[in-house]
Order: C-alpha cells, then structure tokens, then sequence
C-alpha cells in the first residue's frame, strides 16, 4: 500500500467518524449572559422636536430613540428578549410583548419602524404617575425580571407642580431598569399635528397650559410649556424616586451600551448545536479523500 492511499484510508475513516458524530451529536451546553426589556417610547408630541443629530442630519427626537433601538438590538446576545411600548397621555401601552432578539430580529426591526406620532391617543403627557407608573405595572405583570426602558424628554403637559412629588404604588427598585433622556439642551418650538399626524404649525404660549404663578416664582422665572428642551434634572429626580437608572442619551452608542450593562444580565444556560463543526471537518476529509494525486504526474514535452 502506497503513502497515498493509506492517508486516503485514514481520512475516509476521519470522514464517517465525524459524519456520525454530526448526526449524533449532542448539544455543548454553555452559560451565557441574557437581558429582558420592555421598551417604552414617548410619543407625545415635544417628541417632534428636531433638535438631536442621526449621522449629521437633524431629525426628531422619536427617530433618534428608534435608531439607537436598532443599533442597540444588533448588539444584544441570542437569547435576550425585547418587546415595545408606547406613551402618551396618561399611560404606556404594550405593542409587543419580548421576544427573542435572533429569531424575530426582522419582526421586531419592522415593528420599531412603525412606531410615530401618529399613533398618539391623546395630546396630554403624564409622564411620572401615567407613563411610567404603567410602564413598571406592565413589567412587573410579565414577570421573570422583566425590566424597563423608558425613552422621554421629560416634558409634562400639563406641567406637574413642583409641589407634586408623589409616584403612585411605586416601589423604588420593584422594577429595574432604564429611563433614557432624549432630546437637546435648548428650549425649542413644539410642532403641533392634527389627528392624522399631519404638520400643524407650532404650539402657541396660549395653546398650552403654563405652570402657575408659585412654580413659576420657584423656577425662578416665566414659564415657556410651548418649548420643549430635555428636562435633565427632572428625569433624574425621577429615577431616585422609581429606583431606575438615569442616562441622556448623548450618542446613539450609549443606549446599547445602558442595555448590554451587566447589572441587567442573567446568567443562563443555553444549548449550542455545534454539529457543523463535525460536519464541516468531514467534508475536508472526503476532500482529502478524493482529491487527485498530483505528485506522480510528468509533464511531457511537445516535439
């Protein structure tokens, strides 16, 4: 028997060996770290405001939610689930209960298109004892460490006393998660929409309703409830009263990297089909085994 043909019989022995071992296999069992949210987005209408950057363009602040979304779910393990909401009026309403990030990826990428303004209820905006108390009851419901990401200006309307600090059967830290700061750091105009969603013009200083005489004295100066900037410190009084995390969402990295933080993993087991790996060692075997033995060929010259 030459060399070649006992590497030829080696290599087909290699090749059923792991052919069989593709087929029979089990799976490796692995830990690995998943993450649960249930996404909340404020679709009000101080939401329209265009006053954040997506790639040097200047677009409103619900789009600039959604696109950090996207590029936060890329990001996200196998395994990890996420589910939408949307806020307005007085309170958050589930769109899509969590799902699996891999499997349903285009389900949910579609789902996160569809969300606008135009799906708004109401005009009003309550956000601390109307969005976010039904955002932690909506997660608390489903149970399993479901936690929450809750993505607003801070803009109330009506505007919330300053008087008022109460959060209506909220325990701090029931729910964890995050509350997410959208927006630009300069009061701006407020598109207004009609109930089709269509551009209306700008909330007028006699459209909306103003703080009264004392918050305003308290604040320091007039109330302007028709522009609209990111209300910092307000979201962040709001996340010590709810125990949840506060970050602005300066770039659209910084969502991802608040969803991937490892206080919010769960180390879970996980079964991984690693067959292919067989399989593809068997097909280099038959490869081996089929391939043509070049090393006794001659090239013969013309005459």
């Amino acid at each position: 028997m030459t060399v070649t043909a006992a590497y030829r019989q080696w290599a087909l022995a290699v090749a059923v060996v792991l052919l069989a071992a593709a087929i029979w296999m089990p799976g490796v069992r692995l830990m690995r770290d998943r993450f649960d949210y249930v996404v909340t987005f404020d679709i009000t209408q101080s939401m329209n405001v265009e006053d954040v950057l997506v790639e040097g363009v200047r677009t409103s602040r619900l789009v600039y939610a959604r696109e950090a979304m996207r590029r936060a779910l890329r990001r996200m393990p196998c395994g990890s689930k996420v589910g939408w909401s949307v806020f307005t009026g007085t309170r958050s309403l589930l769109l899509l209960e969590p799902i699996e990030v891999c499997e349903h990826y285009d389900a949910l990428t579609t789902s996160l298109d569809g969300i606008d303004g135009r799906m708004r209820w109401a005009n009003a905006s309550r956000i601390a004892n109307g969005g976010l108390f039904s955002a932690i009851r909506q997660a608390k419901q489903m149970g399993d460490d479901v936690a929450v990401v809750f993505m607003t200006d801070g803009q109330e309307a009506p505007p919330r006393p300053l008087s008022d600090t109460s959060m209506l059967g909220i325990t701090p830290g029931e729910v964890r998660g995050w509350l997410m700061g959208v927006g630009g750091d300069q009061p701006a105009p407020i598109p207004k929409t009609d109930s089709d969603g269509r551009p209306a013009g700008f909330w007028l200083a006699t459209d909306v309703v103003q703080t009264s005489a004392m918050s305003s004295a308290q604040r320091g100066g007039v109330s302007h409830e028709e522009l609209s900037a990111l209300r910092d410190g307000y979201l962040k009084t709001l996340g010590g009263q709810t125990g949840l995390e506060y970050r602005a969402l300066s770039t659209q990295k910084a969502l991802g990297d608040a969803l991937l933080d490892s206080r919010f993993a769960k180390r879970v087991g996980s079964t991984v089909d690693v067959r292919w790996c067989a399989a593809l060692g068997a097909l280099v075997a038959l490869v081996v085994v089929f391939l043509p033995d070049f090393r006794g060929a001659r090239v013969v010259p013309r005459r």
